[in-house]
């Protein structure tokens, strides 16, 4: 795998890259992951990381000029990982993972699988990285699509990005397999009455006070990410709630936003935590007894509301393709980008005990039934088995029948003890 970020963060694509690996290796992979040289390696997971670059050592996440140096630096890493690993498939995570991972595919002479987690100039938009008007947003684009025409499948992490892939950037459909964010639902699991006197413990060091109603978050903090509006929210929240509370749980800038905070008077109504290590974020989110996610996005994944539904958390987010395609009728949908909207349903959730209950059923039922990684690692090898059948047309009907859900059994005894 070739993961260009600094894994392993507790966030977003890396808890994907995590999750990924283990059950591909419970299916008898053997997984070697090759990324940046920041991050905290799992117990269990094989990774190789880059050597640091000496002028930059503590860059935060998300789009930056000196990624040039840190993927320059992974393109020479994996390729001296890839030559003595002898990988049967190459499987890359973001557009600059299926870039390397490209021409590393032509020198083991490996297929490319591109597990796409959105759009990389819709990311570069959302991080005010990229201006839509400007004169590099074309260039950028048409560097996406010819990337996006790369590999032999695309491993797309929700319907919308298979949609996205087809019809915006050209790729034969025959090659984009839909293959969505999952949840561990034993580990992100309801709160239980044995939880009660360790849930009080953590509100306690916390200094969340007795009888609030608490209002949790966990993920990036970023404006792309919606904490700017949820902090905007949260004054009318609590003016019509008084005994709200927002847990705001993740990194990077948590100073900035706890600042921002206080100026909005919420002090007594916010705590901010910084990060959580993801072994840990099953029991801070079982404090909650609701759960925003107010990303912008409209083309990247949004894995923290699996969680959330595991969790049995009636989820409030904007409404969006991804969140839809999550929740279906068991979320509450707040108008994209309106921090009264998403007050309003803040509101809405906290005022009605029957309502939190029928979510919260609908969308732990929903997790159990349609979002499980050892089933999502049945699909990736079935596909791993596609893409190295040497016949193109034998490849396509493979890939076509995983497209729509006709086959995701693996065919091929050899791919199943297969190197990655």
């Amino acid at each position: 795998m070739v993961a260009p970020t600094s894994f392993f963060g507790d966030y977003g694509c890396h808890v994907r890259i995590y999750e990924e690996a283990r059950a591909l290796q419970r299916h008898g992979h053997v997984v070697r992951i090759v990324t940046y040289y920041k991050g905290r390696t799992p117990p269990g997971l094989d990774v190789v990381r880059t050597r640091p670059t000496p002028w930059h050592p503590d860059y935060e996440v998300g789009s930056s000029r000196h990624k040039v140096a840190f993927d320059a630096l992974l393109s020479w890493t994996a390729l001296k990982a890839t030559l003595r690993f002898k990988p049967h498939v190459i499987h890359a995570h973001l557009h600059e993972g299926a870039l390397i991972g490209s021409v590393l595919s032509a020198i083991r002479r490996a297929p490319l699988v591109f597990d796409f987690q959105g759009s990389l100039t819709g990311e570069m938009v959302d991080h005010q990285f990229l201006d839509p008007k400007g004169w590099l947003y074309p260039w950028v684009c048409r560097l996406e699509r010819r990337i996006d025409h790369l590999p032999r499948a695309i491993l797309a992490s929700s319907h919308t990005a298979a949609a996205l892939l087809r019809d915006q950037f050209g790729v034969d459909p025959e090659r984009v397999i839909p293959m969505p964010d999952c949840v561990d639902t034993t580990f992100f699991r309801p709160r239980a009455q044995s939880d009660q006197a360790e849930l009080a413990a953590i509100r306690s060091y916390l200094g969340i006070p007795a009888g609030r109603s608490v209002i949790v978050y966990l993920g990036l903090l970023a404006p792309y990410q919606g904490t700017d509006l949820l902090i905007q929210a949260a004054p009318n929240v609590i003016a019509g709630h008084p005994d709200a509370h927002f847990l705001v749980m993740g990194y990077p800038g948590m100073e900035r936003y706890r600042s921002l905070a206080r100026d909005a008077g919420l002090s007594e109504h916010m705590t901010f935590i910084g990060r959580v290590l993801y072994e840990d974020a099953p029991r801070y989110l079982r404090l909650g007894d609701v759960a925003v996610a107010p990303k912008l996005s409209t083309t990247e994944a949004n894995g923290k509301v699996l969680n959330y539904m595991a969790t049995g958390l009636p989820t409030i987010g904007f409404d969006t393709p991804v969140n839809r395609e999550y929740m279906r009728e068991h979320g509450l949908y707040a108008q994209r980008g309106d921090a009264a909207s998403l007050a309003e349903h803040i509101m809405r959730a906290l005022n009605d005990a029957p309502l939190r209950a029928r979510a919260s059923a609908g969308l732990r039922a929903r997790a159990e039934a349609h979002y499980s990684w050892d089933d999502a690692a049945r699909r990736i090898r079935a596909v791993y088995d596609a893409v190295r059948e040497p016949r193109r047309r034998e490849r396509a009907r493979a890939l076509e029948a995983l497209r729509l859900g006709r086959s995701i059994e693996s065919t091929s005894g050899e791919s199943a003890s297969g190197r990655m």
